[in-house]
């Protein structure tokens, strides 16, 4: 284990150096609290022994700095001493102590404790291996909770989530957003004629075609069925427009086939583009509603065409 000695006294700390070094510990001395308080984040012991009586720093407060620390890993301290009464036991305990040995020391009563060291430092670091695979685990569960199991894009819970950040963010930095709300068109068409899994991997394909033609900070959404959503914050309204006729044409460029569809024979998408602006209230639901309503004028104009909300429009 490595084992930091913090004694101010030289003959004790050589004794006790000595000793460790031959129980097969690697060991740093110290001369007193503030260099064992110093140390100890850079050499990060599994035990301190501390003599309590020291100048500066004793042994006590030192124990309360390095407990209030909060370091991952877990330090068992022992006090050494001469003082043997009661109430300085509890003392040395209630500072956070595990253990307390009375001076001089005996080899027997130190590999005894350094016993009880190890395994109560294994414990703690099985703790924290377990508490950081759990807090993994979490991660990804929180993940998987939020990701289209079909498209492995963002669901509805992650989208109702990053759009109540969005309108948040607007007013924060005074920046306008855009949402985009795209339908593939006549899929219904396609899936009764080739059927339901060819329709499940053209969504595939259509999801992983609008998150490779976004910018980084976009977020693509399965928004339902086969409508998807994509986020675009910090954008005009010419640049989201701009951006999501790019998203329109990658997808018409999959070529992906569809017999039943008169304007192209492959699947392309329409879509319905709504802004947001700082200073002007804006309701999440109002949002997504003009970006629908666009979406609907997109089909009626002949679908694979995108086109922006009437109060964007009416407001050029």
């Amino acid at each position: 284990m490595k084992v930091l000695v913090a004694d101010d006294s030289a003959v004790p700390r050589l004794i006790l150096e000595r000793t460790l070094r031959s129980l097969g510990h690697e060991t740093v001395t110290v001369v007193d609290g503030h260099e064992a308080w110093a140390i100890y984040p850079v050499f990060q012991p599994d035990v301190i022994l501390s003599d309590w009586m020291m100048p500066g720093m004793d042994g006590i407060e030192l124990c309360r700095r390095i407990r209030a620390a909060h370091t991952d890993r877990y330090s068992y301290f022992v006090l050494v001493t001469a003082m043997t009464e009661v109430e300085h036991v509890i003392t040395a305990m209630a500072a956070g102590a595990d253990d307390f040995i009375v001076k001089p020391l005996q080899q027997t009563a130190l590999e005894a404790t350094l016993i009880g060291a190890a395994r109560v430092t294994a414990l703690h670091e099985e703790l924290r291996t377990q508490r950081s695979a759990l807090e993994r685990l979490n991660g990804l569960l929180h993940d998987d909770a939020r990701r289209d199991a079909l498209t492995m894009i963002g669901n509805r819970l992650r989208l109702s989530e990053d759009l109540a950040a969005a309108v948040a963010e607007i007013d924060r930095t005074g920046r306008p957003s855009c949402i985009a709300l795209l339908d593939i068109d006549l899929f219904k068409r396609y899936n009764d004629v080739l059927g339901h899994p060819a329709g499940d991997v053209a969504l595939r394909s259509v999801g992983q075609a609008l998150a490779g033609s976004i910018r980084s900070v976009d977020t693509v959404y399965r928004y339902g069925g086969e409508e998807f959503l994509i986020l675009l914050p910090d954008q005009t309204l010419e640049e989201a427009t701009a951006a999501i006729e790019g998203v329109r044409t990658a997808v018409e460029h999959l070529g992906i086939p569809h017999p039943d569809n008169p304007s192209s024979r492959v699947i392309t998408i329409s879509g319905g583009l709504a802004l947001a602006t700082p200073g002007a209230p804006t309701d999440v639901n109002d949002w997504l509603r003009r970006a629908d309503v666009a979406l609907y004028e997109a089909k009626a104009a002949g679908r694979n065409t995108i086109v922006v909300s009437g109060r964007e429009r009416d407001a050029v």
